[in-house]
């Protein structure tokens, strides 16, 4: 076998040691990828640069710690993008659906949107800051997005909610609070006990919570949730920002201000 003279063939190697360092980090993280640098060697040569690769990296691992870095960030980078292209393209049906629970001023300079499931612990703590919120500002219009994920006890009881927002709108307010306030779990005959108890029409409640387009919009929401990364709940649309999690009122009051000076959340 004829050795490689490395300094003949100094470029070829630089590029394949970037590469397969590449490839051994994406390896090492279970991502699988296809290096066309491999094929321009022969298999001696191949077998050589693999030692050299080898005996680098164990030298270098640093090396495999910066590249998994530079990947992160590049997926976080395309994650970012995509958002924003959905949030682009489907602003209406995130932030302006007729079907939505909207509470504050409809014509709010600021536009929060809250996807929450009545069974979710987290958003019932975050009910306050909600609260807070439309109390110290007029200009913000709060956008309920009701999300189901807690199985299909959570589904029948957001059927129940929306049927009664179509119902009593004017109630609406004081059942969802009412409804959040449950130290229990929620099923369908404790929210149909909370409307009952609030004086609502049952009859055409019930009547309502027929209504097909309530699954409809259950089924939008997931879509929209599944394009934006939001998996859990609550979390929220504010400018071209998802903020997931109970992050408390001042961040919120914090991104508010922010569109406010600079049409953005982070100016």
């Amino acid at each position: 076998m004829t050795p490689i003279t490395l300094k003949s063939t100094a470029q070829r190697i630089q590029t394949s040691v970037s590469a397969m360092a590449f490839a051994s980090c994406l390896a090492a993280s279970g991502i699988m990828m296809s290096i066309g640098t491999a094929s321009a060697f022969d298999q001696a040569e191949k077998e050589e640069i693999g030692q050299i690769v080898r005996e680098y990296l164990l030298e270098n691992p640093e090396i495999m710690i910066e590249v998994q870095q530079a990947l992160e960030t590049k997926q976080e980078q395309e994650s970012i993008e995509q958002k924003s292209e959905i949030l682009a393209q489907s602003s209406d049906a995130i932030f302006n659906n007729p079907f939505d629970p909207v509470f504050g001023n409809p014509d709010g300079d600021v536009t929060i949107v809250e996807f929450f499931d009545y069974n979710c612990g987290y958003c019932r703590r975050s009910l306050p800051d909600m609260q807070h919120i439309l109390e110290t500002d007029p200009n913000v219009k709060f956008v309920l997005k009701e999300f189901p994920i807690f199985g299909p006890n959570s589904i029948a009881v957001h059927k129940v909610a929306l049927a009664y927002k179509n119902t009593a709108p004017e109630k609406y307010f004081d059942y969802h609070v009412a409804m959040m306030g449950q130290d229990e779990q929620l099923d369908e005959a404790l929210a149909l006990k909370i409307a009952e108890d609030s004086g609502v029409d049952m009859d055409a409640l019930r009547d309502e919570m027929n209504n097909p387009a309530i699954i409809d919009s259950f089924r939008q929401t997931d879509s929209l949730a599944g394009g934006l990364g939001i998996t859990g709940t609550p979390s929220y649309v504010i400018g071209g920002e998802v903020v997931v999690g109970a992050r408390g009122k001042d961040l919120l009051i914090e991104k508010i201000e922010n569109m406010r000076k600079c049409g953005s959340t982070n100016c």
